[in-house]
């Protein structure tokens, strides 16, 4: 028993010290890794596990894209699911919706939804109403640091694309121990539209 335990609280020692030291690789790429077409962005989920973004939010619209090239996207949302985080992309076109979903690390892609439009959204009313312009779009890296930074402390763990009159807008949760604070950013300017504490 006592071995079992000494084993254990070794192999937690290895694995922080493994981790610890990881995580300094990203900033000695420095200039270079603007020019990548993926990006490497730490978060955490629930404050406690790391994981690995591989995949930007550019290959996740390019894999939406590919699947339905016909529609537009209304929504992004990056977000964990059975502790692995998932980009879900949601789109329309004249008559139909969509729900896509692409892991975040391995860029697999799995289809989740298809659904007709009701009468009064078919035509291009909703595809008008709700599409989402993608030209210029900050990064999930970029809103993460201007959220942190906003609020003081904590890490971004959550982020959702979206309009509201016109204005698109990340929505970033960064928490800080108990704390939770919603961030709204103008997805291309990087202004800070509003916060909402839920401590």
């Amino acid at each position: 028993m006592v071995k079992k335990i000494i084993i254990v609280g070794l192999s937690a020692v290895v694995l922080i010290g493994l981790a610890g030291c990881g995580s300094n690789s990203d900033d000695s790429s420095g200039s270079s890794s603007t020019q990548k077409t993926s990006q490497s962005v730490k978060v955490s989920s629930e404050g406690e596990t790391r994981a690995d973004v591989n995949v930007s939010v550019a290959d996740a619209i390019k894999a939406y894209q590919e699947a339905y090239p016909d529609s537009d996207i209304t929504s992004i949302d990056l977000e964990t699911s059975l502790g692995k985080y998932l980009y879900k992309i949601e789109g329309v076109d004249d008559d139909k919706e969509y729900e896509l979903r692409v892991d975040a690390n391995t860029k697999a892609v799995s289809k989740e939804r298809e659904e007709n439009l009701d009468a009064e959204d078919r035509n291009g009313v909703k595809r008008t109403e709700d599409k989402l312009d993608l030209e210029g779009l900050l990064s999930i890296e970029q809103v993460s640091d201007i959220a942190e930074k906003h609020v003081g402390k904590g890490e971004a763990v959550d982020w959702s694309l979206d309009k509201d009159a016109g204005t698109m807008y990340w929505e970033v949760k960064v928490i800080a121990g108990q704390d939770e604070t919603e961030v709204k950013i103008d997805a291309t300017s990087g202004e800070v539209l509003e916060t909402e504490i839920d401590d």
